[in-house]
């Protein structure tokens, strides 16, 4: 075996390392495809009802540098300071965004559905000063602000940048009709002000000048975890780490790509890294038209856009791939321009890529990374190359291998805990040496989910390390587990956790949504006696309405552990009245 089998597998005219010289940041990678594709579209917002507005690459590049203006000349921030930028999917967002990164500020990513406590644990982490708003939500500015060290609020209309008519038809149905749009009881700017005062200063200079200094080790995001192993931590991503992750996710798809010719559909929020990199930064870059949804949910905000639009790629979650293919418009009218879809945030079912290739005629690939990284470690070559159930290969300039407790590499084909090396992974965690240390070990990120590599250099994710159960001794995977019921028909979603059990230590529970006709929890249980050891197998079955999703869509295991002790504390505390 060579040292990395994988370079065997990669796809004709991808390199194993990244070229030599790339832009030494973000904003010289955006300039520059500014450039090159300057009267094409970059962006079109789609509604659900199919309402619509577009911005040229040029214009996106001109309002851009009016916000950095603003930042930098207006509000007075310097080189380093953060920025919270909090909105849906919207044309606005990359004009913020990319003003944050020219203007030399850090990005910090917030999710809109934050509840306070969120909002201020991120804003005080980060250090935030400017808070960029969708107005929808600021409704919780009075409770958040007096916590943080925000000192500017700019706010957000979801029709930003839309022509007057549509954007005052759906103003008036958000306040009229929905009544989603509260006051706003704080001191705030309009952004279209902001871009105004901003036009004005920076007339006369060139805002390239905000750079001086900046380099490829210079912070460009802090991009928070979702805190599913405690609180939420800043993950310090370089301008070489989010750089590098376009260049490699963009190489990895080889000719699958096409510049200046995509259209890619971006239902993922932009605010999570993996739609960040991978469809704003990466589809930017090779000139691809990006539609925006601003919410996904429920699947039908989506039939406009595939509609109207001559969708070529599409990335996402498997519950988002799985909700489409139970959609009725979508069966009878699945998009017909498609070069190929990638899924990653959770595991890719088997039966749901098997489906989704019969449907679309197009093919899905598996990737996986993690916000520390970027996102983008491995991916699954298109074409031939792909293989379901794994992770695929490392990305160029990406090492990965499979160690134990003691961090020494294990045998081919032999579970460990997956680490990564290569220029993706961030700096650090923002403010947190301990837990850095913890994590980064001798240059190699520990992901702390557990992996196997095959003898070709092909990775596949066996769960979480956190989310492994034992049963009387045996190591069981949640996801083998949901992988096997997800074959049986009248599944719709499936989440498997363990729970304590006084006989074996831990049991298996499946927590299983049926669609048409459910199976029963005997035929659940007899499916998996036959293809799954009698220690996998769950001891118990229950069917629920829906299962708790992260905002990316990823079932939230933690979540149905707590709902399950909840219950059987709750049923201990009946019990002991009943017999008092």
């Amino acid at each position: 075996m060579t040292e990395r089998p994988w370079i065997a597998h990669y796809p004709d005219g991808v390199a194993p390392e990244l070229p030599a010289h790339l832009e030494a940041h973000l904003p010289a990678m955006l300039r520059r495809a500014a450039t090159t594709y300057a009267g094409t579209t970059a962006f079109t917002q789609c509604m659900p009802n199919g309402m619509n507005g577009s911005l040229s690459f040029e214009r996106v590049d001109e309002l851009s540098d009016d916000f950095a203006s603003y930042l930098r000349d207006v509000l007075g921030l310097q080189q380093g300071d953060r920025v919270a930028v909090q909105m849906p999917n919207c044309l606005s967002y990359p004009v913020v965004a990319f003003g944050v990164l020219k203007a030399g500020c850090v990005l910090v990513n917030t999710n809109p559905l934050y509840t306070p406590r969120e909002m201020v644990h991120q804003f005080t982490d980060s250090g935030a000063t400017v808070l960029v708003i969708i107005d929808m939500f600021a409704d919780r500015l009075p409770e958040v602000l007096p916590q943080t060290s925000i000192e500017t609020v700019v706010t957000v209309r979801i029709t930003e940048f839309f022509p007057p008519v549509i954007a005052g038809v759906i103003r008036m149905v958000q306040r009229w009709w929905n009544r989603s749009l509260p006051p706003i009881t704080v001191p705030h700017v309009p952004l279209g002000a902001a871009l105004a005062a901003g036009a004005d200063e920076r007339r006369g200079h060139d805002v390239a000048d905000y750079l001086d200094g900046l380099g490829p080790d210079s912070l460009a995001a802090l991009q928070y975890t979702g805190g599913t192993t405690g609180v939420a931590k800043g993950a310090m991503l370089s301008h070489r780490n989010l750089v590098s992750n376009t260049v490699q996710m963009i190489q990895m798809l080889g000719d699958g790509i096409r510049p200046g010719k995509e259209t890619v559909l971006t239902a993922r929020p932009l605010y999570h890294v993996f739609a960040f990199t991978v469809n704003l930064l990466g589809f930017f870059h090779v000139g691809a038209r990006n539609i925006l949804v601003p919410s996904p949910r429920p699947p039908s905000n989506l039939k406009r856009a595939f509609e109207n639009y001559r969708i070529t790629w599409l990335s996402g979650v498997n519950t988002l791939f799985n909700a489409l293919l139970n959609e009725r418009w979508f069966l009878d009218s699945p998009p017909r321009h498609l070069q190929g879809a990638a899924a990653g945030g959770m595991a890719l079912h088997d039966a749901v890529a098997a489906e989704w290739r019969r449907v679309t005629g197009s093919p899905i690939v598996e990737g996986y990374g993690l916000t520390e990284t970027s996102p983008v470690l491995s991916f699954n070559p298109l074409g031939a190359g792909a293989r379901d159930g794994s992770i695929g290969i490392p990305v160029p300039s990406t090492e990965l291998r499979c160690i134990d407790d003691a961090g020494a590499e294990v045998p081919v084909g032999t579970p460990g805990e997956l680490a990564a090396r290569g220029p993706q992974i961030m700096l650090g965690y923002w403010n947190r040496a301990a837990d850095t240390a913890e994590s980064i070990v001798d240059g190699w990120f520990r992901t702390g989910d557990i992996a196997e590599m095959d003898a070709d250099g092909y990775f596949t994710i066996v769960d979480r390390k956190k989310d492994m159960i034992l049963v009387s001794g045996f190591n069981v995977y949640p996801n083998e587990v949901e992988e096997h019921i997800a074959a049986l028909p009248g599944v719709l979603e499936v989440g498997v956790i363990g729970l304590p059990d006084e006989r074996t230590g831990e049991s298996v529970r499946a927590y299983i949504v049926p669609s048409g006709a459910p199976p029963t929890e005997e035929a659940v249980l007899a499916h998996c006696r036959e293809g799954l050891a009698a220690y996998k197998v769950p001891k118990s079955v229950r069917f629920v309405d829906e299962l708790p999703k992260s905002p990316i869509g990823k079932i939230l295991r933690r979540e149905l552990r707590a709902e399950a002790v909840t219950s059987a504390t709750a049923a201990v505390e009946t019990q002991g009245r009943e017999l008092s």
